[in-house]
Order: C-alpha cells, then sequence, then structure tokens
C-alpha cells in the first residue's frame, strides 16, 4: 500500500523549492529592480521611422523609346536591293529569329552591319550614313545612292527592302551584395532570413555577379534589375550604384566577375558614379534623374550594396535567436517576442509560447510576463523592464526594438513560486494515485 503524504508536504516542498532558487532569484529581482520601466523610455524612434520611406515609381528608372526604332552602330539589317544585294527573280532570304530573340520579327534580306562610324557599305556605291535614321529613311538613302548618284538602278525598276535582321546590345554587369549561400545555392538573403524568427546565422554573404545583355531601348537600370536578379530585396541597401565605364574590354570584364576586388573606384566622390535612391521619405520631392542617369552602357556596371546587418536577440525563457530587425516598419517590443515565438497574450494553463520549429515552448500554468530589454546607451548597458500585460493594455509600455537590444523573458517571482507549487501538487496528486 503506497504511502500517503500529508496535505502540508506540497507547500513544504514549494518553499524548500524557493529556498534553493532564492540565489537565482535575487539575482533577477536585482537586475528588474535596477531596470528603468518602459513607460519612462522616450520611444526608440529613430530620426526618420523605419516605415515612413515609400519606394520609388520604378517607372523612373526605365527610358521611353521613340516611337519608331532609330538605327545606330552594332546594328545589323537584313538589306535586299534586287540585281545588287540578290538575283533578280529570285525570292529575298528570310531570317527567322534564333533562340533569345523570339520579341524580333522574321527579318528579309542579307545581313549588313552599321559600323562604328554609323555607315553602311554596300556593293557599288560609297558608304551611306545611317545612324540616326528609321527604316524608311535608310530605304530611301540607299535609293538615292544607286538611281540618283551612281545611276545603276533605274526608275521603277528597283526592288529595295531594308529590316532589321539584330539590335544592338550593350553588355553590362550587375553586382549583387543582396544574396547568401544557403547550403552551398546561391539565394536572395529574406528567402532564408525574411522569415518570421528565421535566425541570421549559418549563411553566408557573397557577390553575386550577372552578365546581361541589354538591347537596344532596354539599356537602362530596370531593365538591367530584371535581367540580373531582380528588384532590391530587404537585405539591400536604399540606393543603387552605377559606375560608368567599369570596364572596357572583355578581359577586364571577366577579371572583374572572378575577383570584385579589383574594382578600385571611390564610390562615394567620383564622376563615374551615381548613386540612385530607391526608397525615400513621404515628404521629399521625387529624385530627378536624367536620362543620362539611368541609361547603361556597354562597360557600365550596376552595383547594389547590403543593408548593415541590424540584428536584436533573444534569451530568458524565450529560445535564444538572433533576428534580423526589420527594415520597413518599426517592431515593438510585443512583436520581437511573437517573432522569437513567444506568446504576449498567453492565458493561465496554456503553454506561453509556441516555439518556431513547432515544439512546446516556455511557460507553465502562469506564463511569464516580466521583460527585461537590454540597450547599449552611450556606450553603458541600461536595462529596461516591463510587464506584458500591462504593455498589451498602454501602448507607452511598448517600447520599439532598436539594433543590438536583448530581450529576455522571466518569470515573476509570484508567476514563479504559484507554477513551483501547482506543479508539486500536480506531482503529488499523480504520486496518491499510484
Amino acid at each position: 500500500m503506497g504511502r500517503r503524504m500529508c496535505s502540508a508536504c506540497p507547500l513544504r516542498t514549494a518553499l524548500l523549492g524557493l529556498l534553493l532558487l532564492s540565489p537565482g532569484l535575487t539575482g533577477c529581482s536585482s537586475l528588474y529592480r535596477q531596470a528603468v520601466p518602459a513607460s519612462c523610455v522616450t520611444p526608440a524612434l529613430p530620426s526618420e521611422p523605419r516605415g515612413s520611406k515609400q519606394p520609388i515609381d520604378f517607372g523612373l528608372l526605365a527610358q521611353n523609346p521613340p516611337a519608331v526604332y532609330l538605327i545606330e552602330p552594332r546594328d545589323v539589317l537584313g538589306i535586299y536591293i534586287e540585281g545588287i544585294l540578290g538575283n533578280r527573280g529570285e525570292s529575298p532570304p528570310v531570317h527567322f529569329p534564333q533562340p533569345g530573340e523570339e520579341n524580333l520579327p522574321p527579318s528579309i534580306g542579307y545581313p549588313i552591319p552599321v559600323r562604328e562610324d554609323g555607315t553602311i557599305s554596300l556593293p557599288l556605291v560609297p558608304p551611306i550614313r545611317v545612324s540616326g535614321l528609321t527604316m524608311a529613311q535608310v530605304e530611301e538613302e540607299i535609293r538615292k545612292a544607286y538611281m540618283d548618284q551612281q545611276k545603276i538602278l533605274q526608275p521603277g525598276a528597283q526592288r529595295i527592302l531594308v529590316t532589321l535582321m539584330k539590335p544592338r546590345t550593350y553588355s553590362v554587369l550587375v553586382i549583387r551584395e543582396d544574396m547568401s549561400m544557403i547550403g552551398g545555392v546561391p539565394e536572395p538573403t529574406e528567402a532564408s532570413q525574411g522569415r518570421l524568427g528565421a535566425p541570421t546565422l549559418g549563411s553566408t554573404k557573397f557577390g553575386a555577379t550577372h552578365l546581361v545583355e541589354l538591347p537596344a531601348y532596354q539599356n537602362d537600370v530596370l531593365h538591367a534589375l530584371s535581367k540580373g536578379g531582380g528588384l532590391p530585396g530587404l537585405d539591400a541597401s536604399d540606393e543603387i550604384i552605377v559606375l560608368h565605364g567599369g570596364f572596357k574590354t572583355a578581359e577586364e570584364r571577366d577579371r572583374i566577375r572572378n575577383n570584385l576586388n579589383s574594382i578600385s573606384v571611390n564610390w562615394e566622390d567620383s564622376s563615374s558614379v551615381t548613386k540612385i535612391p530607391l526608397r525615400i521619405s513621404p515628404n521629399s520631392p521625387p529624385p530627378r534623374l536624367d536620362i543620362q542617369d539611368i541609361l547603361l552602357n556597354t562597360g557600365d556596371i550596376l552595383f547594389i550594396k547590403s543593408r548593415q546587418a541590424e540584428v536584436f536577440y533573444t534569451g530568458g525563457l524565450l529560445p535564444g535567436k538572433q533576428i534580423p530587425v526589420p527594415r520597413d516598419y518599426d517592431l515593438d517590443v510585443l512583436g520581437a517576442i511573437a517573432m522569437a515565438g513567444g506568446s504576449v497574450a498567453a492565458a493561465p494553463g496554456g503553454t506561453g509560447s509556441q516555439s518556431v520549429n513547432g515544439g512546446r515552448g516556455v511557460g507553465s500554468i502562469f506564463p511569464p510576463t516580466r521583460v527585461i530589454v537590454l540597450r547599449m546607451v552611450d556606450g553603458k548597458q541600461v536595462p529596461i523592464k516591463l510587464n506584458l500585460k500591462k504593455a498589451l493594455l498602454n501602448p507607452a509600455n511598448r517600447i520599439l526594438i532598436q539594433p543590438n537590444d536583448y530581450v529576455i523573458l522571466e518569470y515573476t517571482d509570484v508567476e514563479l513560486a504559484l507554477n513551483l507549487a501547482l506543479s508539486t501538487v500536480t506531482l503529488n496528486y499523480t504520486l496518491n494515485r499510484q
């Protein structure tokens, strides 16, 4: 027959447990007593709240193409001149777009490149200047060269066709730091760190480079971003840096791709550097961007820097984590606890927390409500205290989280005593039933 315990045993056991825990309680209570009440702390708003900035109109980063295509050097024209480029009575050759050129219509004629001086070379006539002309105007210039100047073709018997076979392209390097190496596979940083409660440890940032070929009238910042990894994410800085003329030869381009440190330029002060803001304050005027600021030419480099790492830490009864501070909105202490997997409004008898991986977290019959935020102010550590229940009712207690804050969740002395006593009663009840 099991031994029966007296009713005073649970109370004696609880008091003994409190005595054994008294050194820890004394230390926690001492820190809490020295802490500054959250209601006395000026809201930790920076000079400009994180959530106040708005993205710019990304349409400003793209050029407005002309109504008709204008010929320039490095274009390849399809030209057919019956009896000169092509025999009489034969159908002109048709060139169909190759893979990657699906946006181009079929072209007719023989390939004639536009030279760097803006001219084309055709049989029996001097070079013809075509730079800045439309297709119809090029046809007219060819007709003049063969009929009015050289009298090679007879009026009414000429058959001249001009089409665009291959538009000129511009080679641009897009260098991004807002990427991470996750398990040996490059991913956008926010793909691994932007999830709620996802730690920043275990990922390695690196510079990813993309060599993009931009067709004519798409050689601008917006199209370069779309082909070079997409618009900057949450881990990118609030500006894009354009280095004009960053490389001149293919060898220099490949050297930069293999070694980003080979770029020697003063990013802060250089006539060849253009900085384009991505997010601005609501009261600020839209950025004034000239067409030359967004146009890209062969040899230009588009640089997207990673924003400075800003994290806060959690501990105590919360899972120990390093969590990124959101870029686009202000985070208060309630949100920080929720991101760490803690519950800010657990009812008595609940778990008090749910860890990120789905397991049971902190808490017992009476969940913890004491929070201490450790913050560095002027080189000194300052503890700030608050109560979760009071913070729910009074926004003045919801201090904003700053980078490098430590958020520590604890039991109050009463909560710890009650949980210990009730746990002992539960244990005694279980033993008596055996």
